[in-house]
């Protein structure tokens, strides 16, 4: 049997690698997409894990999405959560989403209260000395053909000087300051949310309380980063699940369709060897099982060749795109041939129960 099975397989070969490049594609497609989409939260949390910040304060109407674009609240706000006993820095920040050159999100900072958080490390130049100056973190240095300390280059539609190079993980990408950005988007004096820095991280819960008790400051979001960063899950973001579900049932539709069109036919151009298995003794689950282990073997072959590509393209756009992340960890590639092996197996199935169904009689006679 197991010899059948190979020379089914090797009679057809072109059809055998249609069916194998089909799996193949489900695979890609399943990989890289939902890689690419889990890669932007992953990369939010690394671009947001070298802050220093031990709360976020935020208005009480924001949301993630509105998180990163828009400035509603008085910068002078900074001074008095920076009053409040146990907070040692209180920084405020706007936070653009700007479509202008590409989806970026730019950030506006004041760097003296910024750098309190934590120290920035900076690979060459400094921090911002005049207005349209710019840091920027050293994966965006790296992309485009790379940049360096001097150069400029436009943000919003303006030419700024790059000042210094920094490690990544200080929030955004490009780093101008507060009172730029708030006039390059109109909004002048005010802050999309402030970071604070305790005296004791013990004292979070009591920063908290005292934040919620000031007048004024009572319907504010408080939440630490911890809390901040756990948004940032597809099970947070409902969008980002369907559109993941929406690629998976897209993928396993190609697969289903294409295996399905492959044992269809097979079992037809194969009528006559069906019957000569039967009326030798062959039983049904027999026949069912050749047809299975043909589906299994393609299913196996395309999962290879689609992981294999998956990383290929993975790579290659690592390389291309420094700025992508791209999270195609080892529980998405278990899941992704997973899928795709029960998808192709199920397309197998009614063929399979097909040609178990054949008369050997009529398949003898069968021209």
């Amino acid at each position: 049997m197991n010899k059948l099975v190979f020379a089914n397989l090797l009679r057809r070969p072109l059809r055998t690698v249609i069916s194998v490049t089909a799996v193949a594609i489900e695979v890609i497609m399943m990989l890289t997409i939902i890689a690419i989409m889990l890669g932007q939260l992953t990369g939010q949390k690394r671009l947001n894990n070298g802050i220093g910040a031990d709360l976020i304060v935020r208005p009480g109407n924001a949301t993630f999405f509105n998180g990163v674009g828009g400035a509603p609240i008085s910068v002078k706000v900074a001074p008095v959560l920076a009053a409040l006993p146990h907070v040692a820095v209180a920084s405020p920040v706007i936070t653009n989403l700007s479509m202008t050159d590409g989806l970026e999100v730019l950030w506006g900072i004041d760097y003296a209260s910024y750098s309190q958080l934590s120290p920035f490390v900076f690979l060459s130049g400094g921090p911002i000395k005049d207005p349209y100056d710019v840091m920027v973190d050293d994966i965006f240095a790296s992309s485009g053909g790379g940049h360096h300390v001097g150069e400029t280059i436009t943000i919003d539609k303006h030419p700024f000087r790059i000042s210094g190079i920094f490690q990544h993980g200080k929030g955004g990408r490009k780093l101008v300051s507060i009172d730029t950005l708030g006039e390059l988007t109109g909004s002048e004096g005010k802050a999309s949310a402030f970071y604070l820095k305790a005296d004791n991280p013990e004292n979070l819960k009591l920063i908290t309380n005292e934040i919620l008790s000031t007048r004024g400051l009572q319907n504010y979001q408080v939440m630490t980063m911890d809390e901040w960063m756990s948004l940032m899950t597809p099970d947070r973001i409902p969008a980002l699940n369907t559109a993941i579900n929406v690629v998976i049932g897209i993928a396993v539709v190609i697969g289903f369709l294409v295996i399905f069109q492959s044992m269809y036919t097979s079992v037809l151009e194969r009528t006559r060897e069906i019957g000569i298995l039967k009326s030798m003794g062959s039983s049904k689950l027999d026949i069912v099982t050749v047809v299975l282990r043909e589906t299994a073997l393609v299913a196996v072959a395309g999962v290879i060749v689609g992981v294999a590509v998956s990383f290929a393209v993975k790579a290659f756009l690592s390389h291309r795109f420094p700025t992508l992340y791209l999270d195609m960890n080892g529980s998405l590639v278990t899941k992704g041939a997973v899928i795709a092996l029960v998808g192709a197996v199920a397309g197998a199935v009614y063929p399979a129960w097909m040609a178990a169904r054949k008369d050997p009689i009529d398949a003898l006679a069968y021209e």
